[in-house]
Order: structure tokens, then sequence, then C-alpha cells
């Protein structure tokens, strides 16, 4: 009985160490909408930084575009379009390959 249990919870800490593994830190750039002054990248750096799982968000307010880096087990892509278009600034993915993740 106690071989038993001692290998289910053997099997557990394998599973969760596997789960941890198999996160990502992931990138993406976004064109970001409506930003017509300095102070909005303010904004929308907030937005992008309130979502779960963002590591770090960086938006250039020349280039209309933020860098966001993630952890790709915690949020997507479209968690964080949501986020900016919800704080008034609509965004996408530039790199069509990012949208998909």
């Amino acid at each position: 009985m106690n071989t038993r249990i001692l290998a289910v919870l053997g099997m557990g800490t394998v599973l969760l160490a596997v789960g941890t593994a198999l996160a990502a830190e992931r990138t993406v750039t976004l064109a970001v909408d409506n930003m017509y002054c300095s102070a909005c990248p303010y904004t929308v750096k907030q937005s992008l930084t309130k979502v779960v799982g963002v590591n770090e968000a960086t938006v250039f307010y020349e280039k209309k575009t933020a860098i966001v880096s993630y952890d790709d087990q915690k949020t997507t892509v479209a968690a964080l379009t949501v986020a900016t278009t919800q704080a008034g600034y609509p965004s996408h993915p530039i790199d069509a390959a990012a949208a998909a993740k």
C-alpha cells in the first residue's frame, strides 16, 4: 500500500515538472491603433501588463506598436488584443505566425 502511494506521488511530481517545462515565454509584436498622443502608450502598457501571464510590455508611440513577452501557458495573443481593444486601442499581431499561437 505504501509503495502504491509513493508511486502515485512520484508520478504526480513528474507530471507537474513536465507541465512546467512545457510552458514557454513567447514574444509578439502588436500593431496598435488609435494612439494619437504621447500619453497613449501608457494606457496601452497598463492594459497589457494587467493580463495574467504578461512578463513585459514595451509600447512605441512613434511606430504604433507594442512588443509583449508572455507565458503561453497563462495567456494568448487573443487575450492581449482584447485587453488593448477594451482600453480603446484595437490591436493585432504583426507577425501572422504569432497570431496562430
